[in-house]
C-alpha cells in the first residue's frame, strides 16, 4: 500500500528554502511513500465563514479540501515569520478544519517541518503549528522533529536535497508519518 502524503509549504517566497526542502521529501520519499506539493496554496482567500457555504465555498479552498481529503497524511514545511507561523498555513489549517469537528483534516497524521535562518530552525513556528493541526483534529506526529537552523547560510550553495543530514532526518520524519498512518 503506498502511503500518499501531502505537502503545504509556509514560504510563498520563489527560492524558498522550505519549498526545496518540500522537493527534497519528494525526490527521497522512503518505499512506499509518495510526496506531493499542493499548488496555490496562496491563493486559497482567508477563512471566513461567510465564504464558507457549499455553494459559495471558493474554487481554491474546495481545492485545497479534496487534496487533503485524497491523501492518507499531512507534512507542513514552515519558516518562522515574527516568532510563529505564517499566516498561509495556519489559513489552510482554518479550512481543512470546517465545519467544526468533522473537517477533512480530523485524525490525519500530520507532521510538521521547516528550515528558518535562526538559530533554532524556526522551532516556535512548528510548535504553534502543531497545537493548531491538534485542535483543528489531526494526529499530530511530534516523536520526530526536523527544524534546520542557519538556512541563509547552509543552503546558500547547497540544495537541501543534497544534504545528507537533513536527507536522513526529512526521511524519518516521512518514515514515522508513514507508520502512523499505517496504524490508524
Amino acid at each position: 500500500m503506498a502511503i500518499r502524503v501531502l505537502a503545504l509549504v509556509g514560504s510563498l517566497r520563489a527560492g524558498s528554502h522550505n519549498r526545496q526542502l518540500a522537493e527534497a521529501a519528494v525526490k527521497h520519499a522512503p518505499d512506499g511513500v509518495t510526496v506531493e506539493i499542493f499548488e496555490g496554496l496562496g491563493e486559497v482567500p482567508f477563512y471566513n465563514e461567510d465564504l464558507d457555504a457549499e455553494a459559495n465555498t471558493p474554487e481554491q479552498a474546495r481545492r485545497l479540501r479534496a487534496a487533503v481529503s485524497e491523501a492518507d497524511a499531512l507534512l507542513l514545511f514552515s519558516p518562522e515569520y515574527n516568532g510563529t507561523m505564517p499566516a498561509v498555513l495556519k489559513n489552510a489549517i482554518d479550512w481543512i478544519s470546517r465545519p467544526h469537528g468533522a473537517g477533512v483534516i480530523k485524525n490525519k497524521p500530520a507532521a510538521v517541518a521547516g528550515t528558518a535562518a535562526g538559530q533554532y530552525g524556526g522551532v516556535w513556528a512548528q510548535e504553534e503549528i502543531r497545537k493548531s493541526l491538534g485542535i483543528a483534529g489531526a494526529k499530530v506526529v511530534d516523536e520526530v522533529l526536523l527544524a534546520v537552523p542557519g538556512s541563509v547560510n547552509r543552503f546558500a550553495e547547497t540544495h537541501p536535497e543534497k544534504d545528507a543530514e537533513v536527507i536522513e532526518s526529512l526521511c524519518k520524519v516521512l518514515d514515522r508519518l508513514s507508520s502512523d498512518t499505517m496504524a490508524a
